[in-house]
């Protein structure tokens, strides 16, 4: 298949590593993908965005910086539109973004097939944590891109819910979670190495909602036997006050930030954890990192909510907590610190069910290509979407 893929990441993220590994399974599957995004996308380090961008928002007030956001659908279309004709694909898939309209609009005009992948509610979740002024506006314009695609793929059933809810019909919506490329993570079953200290472990970007300050707290109120420290990997805005805390507790030389680490590292940086972090997930998030730490056999201490159940199993494959309770995660800690063999089980459990679901970009490129391939489902009456091109008429004809 041709595939047109069309985003507006601005920064190297998570999100950029969902995009690199999927195009990269695409292709691997035989499939021709060509990518369109913001120029300085590539300009971007791992971690970070573009200065560009950075500085607009700084000097835009929030009204202005979200108009500017929607008339970047000008140049972004006229892109698209280009790479459109250049390889006349057989579908366009599209990484939703808030305010991005441009594999919409094409589909309007040319009646391409047009796939979306939705990884989180934006207008709700930019209203709830990063700010939103336009929200009437931003709700509206994200309803209509929902129910413009062909099909939505999503990464949870809770937010599968969330955007049936919205009106979209739920045949139209997939669920496929996130994965990892099982090829860098070659088996490497955890054992426990008595007299080591432990090492306990988290990967992401260093966010305050992340919950690691309670990390850090309960390992100031431990005995030092065993012997124990947290690994940080990865950067963000809450490590400078991460760093502080340790500081005020007495216990710098125990929480050890790396700072960012190339995506190639990752596997073996996990695999010095004796016990893997999620301290805190939103409702909807299938984190990348938790594919992770089942890659490399590592025993999970995560909440205990719907989204995180459709991946984890308690007691069988992580060590689920109450993210109410404000003592239940170093509990869920304390208890892994204190049972090597457990670690054990449910490292080996974790991996074992990571290729029983085949939780893999190769495995959701497959699940991708083969609801494409498929054809649309039958539209509800309601929905805001052109009839599906008929694929009989030639390529030179459209």
């Amino acid at each position: 298949m041709r595939i047109l893929y069309s985003h507006r990441v601005q920064s190297h993220d998570g999100q950029s590593v969902h995009i690199e590994e999927l195009v990269t399974a695409f292709r691997r599957a035989g499939h021709e993908v060509l990518v369109v995004g913001p120029r300085f996308y590539e300009k971007a380090d791992f971690g970070g965005e573009s200065s560009l961008v950075a500085a607009v928002r700084r000097i835009l007030p929030r009204a202005f910086a979200e108009l500017a956001e929607i008339l970047y659908n000008v140049p972004a279309y006229l892109r698209l539109r280009r790479a459109y004709k250049r390889i006349m694909p057989d579908f366009i898939y599209e990484r939703y973004n808030l305010y991005y309209l441009a594999g919409a609009l094409l589909k309007r005009r040319y009646r391409v097939p047009f796939y979306i992948e939705v990884n989180s509610p934006l207008a709700e979740e930019r209203a709830r944590f990063g700010g939103l002024t336009l929200q009437r506006l931003a709700r509206a314009l994200e309803r209509r891109v929902w129910r413009s695609a062909d099909r939505i793929f999503v990464v949870t059933e809770v937010l599968k819910e969330i955007i049936a809810n919205s009106g979209v019909s739920r045949e139209r919506i997939i669920v496929i979670p996130n994965g990892v490329d099982r090829d860098s993570y070659p088996v490497d079953p955890y054992r426990a190495k008595p007299g080591d200290p432990l090492i306990i472990g988290f990967v992401g970007f260093v966010r305050s909602w992340h919950g690691l300050d309670a990390v850090i707290a309960g390992l100031a109120a431990e005995r030092a036997d065993p012997p124990m420290c947290l690994v940080i990997v990865g950067d963000g805005p809450a490590r400078a006050a991460l760093e502080q805390q340790a500081e005020v507790l007495g216990i710098p030389e125990r929480v050890r930030f790396t700072g960012i680490q190339n995506r190639q590292d990752i596997p073996e940086v996990i695999r010095t954890f004796d016990i893997a972090l999620q301290p805190r997930a939103v409702s909807y998030a299938s984190p990348l990192k938790l594919f992770e730490y089942m890659a490399c056999g590592r025993a999970i201490v995560a909440p205990d909510q719907p989204n995180i159940r459709e991946i984890l199993t308690h007691g069988e494959t992580a060590i689920l907590f109450d993210p109410e309770d404000p003592v239940a995660l170093w509990r869920a800690i304390r208890r892994l610190i204190d049972d090597a063999q457990l670690r054990e089980r449910l490292g080996r459990a974790a991996r074992k069910a990571l290729e029983m679901r085949d939780y893999s970009w190769r495995a959701n490129a497959a699940r991708v290509t083969a609801v494409v391939a498929a054809g649309p489902p039958r539209l509800d009456a309601s929905a805001d979407v052109l009839p599906p091109v008929d694929r009989s008429v030639s390529r030179e004809a459209r």
